[in-house]
C-alpha cells in the first residue's frame, strides 16, 4: 500500500522538487500540490475529509514559537528545509507508520524550552489516571524519544505488545499521535528533561 502525500508549498520550483524526489519511489503518490494552507485543507476536504491525515513539516525556520504552535496543531512531524532527500523519504515513511519525526535542531530546542520552563505548566489531564502503570511507563519513554523497537528492548516484551500499549495510550488521552503525546508528558509534568528514561 502506498503512502500518499500532498505537497503544500508556497513556491512551486520548491513544489517541484519535493514532487521529483518523491516520485521517484515506487511506495509514495504525490495525490497533488498546494500553494498554501487553505488550498490544502480543500483538497483534503474534497478527497474524504483529514481523517487519518499526518502532517510533516518543512521549513527554513526553527523558532520555538513556530514550532509548538505547529505541534500542537498537530504536525506529526517537522524537519528543515536542507534535510537530505533521503531522510525526507524515510521520515515520510515513518510518520505514515505512526511515528514521531523532528530534526535534531528542533528536538534539542523543544528540550532546552521545557528545561527553562520547568516543571509541567499544565495540569496533569484526569485521563492520565485511566493509564495502568506500564501504559504510563510506554508514555515515559515516547516523550524520552524511544522507538517501539527500542521501547520493547527497554521492557523486555514484544513490539507487538508495545504497540498496542501505545494505542491505548494514544486512545485513552484523546491524542492524535506520538509528537502529542511527547508534547502532553513533558507540560503535564509526566516527564522531566535530563532524567533518566526508566
Amino acid at each position: 500500500m502506498s503512502v500518499r502525500v500532498l505537497i503544500v508549498d508556497d513556491q512551486a520550483l520548491v513544489r517541484t522538487g519535493f514532487r521529483m524526489i518523491l516520485d521517484a519511489e515506487e511506495d509514495i503518490e504525490v495525490v497533488g500540490e498546494a500553494g498554501d494552507g487553505i488550498e490544502a485543507t480543500r483538497r483534503l476536504l474534497s478527497n474524504g475529509g483529514p481523517a487519518g491525515t499526518k502532517v510533516v513539516m518543512l521549513t527554513t525556520f526553527d523558532m520555538d514559537e513556530y514550532v509548538f504552535d505547529a505541534l500542537r496543531a498537530g504536525a506529526s512531524g517537522f524537519l528543515l528545509k536542507d534535510v537530505p532527500p533521503e531522510r525526507l523519504i524515510d521520515g515520510i515513511r515513518a510518520v505514515a507508520n505512526g511515528d514521531a519525526l523532528l530534526a535534531p535542531s528542533i528536538t534539542r530546542r523543544l528540550i532546552e524550552e521545557f528545561v527553562r520552563s520547568g516543571p509541567g505548566t499544565t495540569a496533569p489531564p484526569a485521563a492520565l489516571g485511566d493509564l495502568t502503570a506500564r501504559e504510563l511507563e510506554v508514555l515515559q519513554l515516547i516523550a524520552r524519544g524511544l522507538s517501539n523497537a527500542e521501547i520493547a528492548k527497554e521492557l523486555f516484551v514484544s513490539e507487538t505488545t508495545v504497540k498496542t500499549h501505545v494505542a491505548h495510550v494514544l486512545m485513552k488521552l484523546d491524542l492524535r499521535d506520538r509528537v502529542q503525546a511527547v508534547v502532553l508528558a513533558y507540560e503535564a509534568g509526566v516527564v522531566q528533561p535530563g532524567a533518566s528514561p526508566s
